[in-house]
């Protein structure tokens, strides 16, 4: 039986609450438009006749931005007012399923243009998802961070089986064409909402300084002295750059083995969520005060691990086991590492530390993509993934002593006259 005051009980009361459960709900219709087009769109480009490396290239286009303006999108997050940032850049990257889905009605639908279209999907989330990730520690106080990453990486999971499914039975049905257009009618939910649970103009002590390469060095240099953060993005970085291209070249390992379709491609997707929703429902029964570290090396060694053991599988029905147990892995590294950097970023300082790990999340993965694309080309897509998760796993052993050993701040300090943040009381009466 649960107790009272139990860690699940405390997450289920936070998810109770009218902004925060608002929050999860739009996002989760968000991320389910989000899903149904990542499930739709490799698998367009393969029917286009698209090579492994324009899928590869196609993940790079999306994901390269975030290597070259991710920070940028962290500082205006510490800067300017985050519902102009979001709404204005969501409702630019709206528009382009959009475009997929007429360019698919008239017949002119080519690979360069879906590369071209993710690349503004790339530009705009780099600049913009640093403010959307620092939503969390904006509405909830600093304690329950690590339980509000939790539950947001549920809804999160939740999507990655909702999307694929709807995709998956879009697809059957009438094309990829549905799949797009759920995706483009999903944001406008997302946007409202954030525009709503923002305040007015949102104002920082960090207002007054410009926003210029010299303030960006600067907040960099802060977080990098903290080994134990460096530790963290190192892992996030490992794990990216080697493990997630796994699920950019699914449907290439899917057809593969025994030539399998849409159907166990969309299901291997699903079951990847399924076990990132069993990985964040489990980090909501963990202490938010709990030191994150042996969680997020842990699931990043079992992610490499399992990478591994893909690529030996030879059932189409065994994919899905082996990608539920990766969504398993990867969502308790990554996210037990994101609520450990943001628990201990000051507020100043919260978007650039969670551009970072963007960085190295989503830049990781679209540079690992790109690389990965080429080594399939090469050497098979079997001998690629193999490759990659045996390096992941001899890095993330070798990180794992040092890492473990590093003494854990209890904040940062200070900077270009920046004071340090004390503790504070939620934003909102939640």
């Amino acid at each position: 039986m649960i107790r009272r005051d139990s860690p699940f009980r405390a997450s289920l009361r936070l998810l109770g609450t009218r902004r925060f459960g608002i929050f999860w709900f739009a996002s989760l219709l968000s991320n389910i438009g989000t899903w149904a087009q990542q499930v739709a769109q490799p698998w367009l480009l393969l029917t286009l006749g698209a090579s492994p490396f324009v899928l590869g290239l196609d993940a790079f286009a999306m994901g390269a931005p975030v290597l070259l303006l991710t920070l940028v999108g962290g500082a205006l997050a510490d800067r300017k007012d985050r519902r102009i940032v979001i709404a204005g850049f969501q409702s630019i990257q709206m528009l382009c399923p959009i475009a997929i889905v007429l360019l698919i009605l008239s017949g002119t639908v080519q690979p360069w243009m879906i590369i071209v279209l993710s690349l503004i999907v790339g530009v705009t989330d780099a600049l913009s998802m640093p403010s959307f990730q620092s939503i969390v520690p904006l509405i909830v106080g600093r304690e329950q961070i690590a339980t509000g990453i939790a539950l947001n990486s549920t809804q999160f999971n939740l999507s990655r089986i909702l999307g694929p499914a709807i995709a998956g039975v879009l697809m059957l049905k009438i094309g990829a064409t549905g799949a797009f257009a759920i995706s483009a009618a999903s944001y406008l939910p997302f946007i409202l909402v954030a525009v709503w649970i923002l305040p007015r103009g949102l104002a920082t002590i960090r207002d007054s300084k410009r926003l210029d390469a010299r303030t960006v060095l600067v907040d960099l240099q802060v977080i990098g002295r903290e080994s134990t953060l460096g530790g963290g993005l190192l892992l996030v970085l490992t794990t990216s750059f080697l493990c997630a291209p796994i699920m950019t070249f699914c449907p290439l390992l899917i057809r593969a083995t025994a030539h399998g379709g849409v159907e166990h491609f969309s299901a291997a997707v699903g079951a990847f969520g399924v076990g990132g929703l069993i990985g964040a429902t489990g980090l909501l029964a963990v202490d938010a005060t709990r030191d994150r570290r042996r969680l997020a090396l842990c699931g990043g060694i079992a992610y490499a691990v399992i990478v591994i053991a893909a690529t030996i599988t030879q059932s189409l029905w065994a994919f899905p086991v082996v990608f539920g147990l990766a969504g398993i892995a990867m969502t308790v590294s990554s996210a037990s590492a994101n609520a450990m950097l943001q628990s201990l970023a000051p507020e100043s300082l919260r978007g650039q530390t969670v551009s970072l790990f963007m960085l190295a999340m989503r830049g990781g993965s679209s540079a690992g993509s790109l690389l990965t694309g080429w080594s399939v080309a090469v050497l098979g897509v079997r001998t690629a993934l193999l490759i990659n998760g045996a390096i992941a796993l001899l890095l993330l052993l070798t990180l794992a002593g040092p890492w473990l050993r590093a003494r854990l701040p209890a904040a940062l300090g200070t900077a270009d006259g920046i004071p340090k943040e004390t503790p504070r009381t939620p934003r909102f009466g939640i």
